[in-house]
């Protein structure tokens, strides 16, 4: 029995071990794998993008103030999405997404900080 090409069975002719017939097979099989996974990341990323956009324009309003957490909910942000937490004072947590952060405080109010670059 003769192997045939992953993507469109196709007989496969050269190496013992080839998958494919051709590069275009190869790609699309590929892209058929990872479909979701990269429908998963796109959408991940746009939302971290929008969401350090509203921080970023909050940042030009107040430069590290307290901003109602309504705000945030109003413009779209979404808490769910981060890229990394750092405690910088003790008992005091941050919500970064990239260079743009937030702390939670009491009365439904959000500390904005900005990460110096480097």
């Amino acid at each position: 029995m003769n192997p045939t090409c992953l993507e469109c069975s196709g007989p496969l002719l050269g190496r013992a071990d080839k998958k494919f017939c051709d590069d275009q097979c190869r790609t699309a099989y590929h892209n058929k794998q990872n479909k979701y996974t990269s429908r998963l990341v796109r959408n991940i990323n746009r939302q971290l993008i929008r969401n350090r956009r509203i921080l970023e324009e909050l940042w030009q309003k107040h430069p590290q103030q307290k901003v109602p957490l309504s705000v945030l909910y109003e413009t779209g942000y979404d808490f769910r999405y981060s890229t990394h937490t750092r405690c910088l004072e003790p008992g005091q947590e941050y919500v970064f997404c990239y260079d743009l952060g937030l702390a939670p405080l009491e009365n439904e109010q959000a500390f904005l900080l900005k990460k110096d670059p480097g």
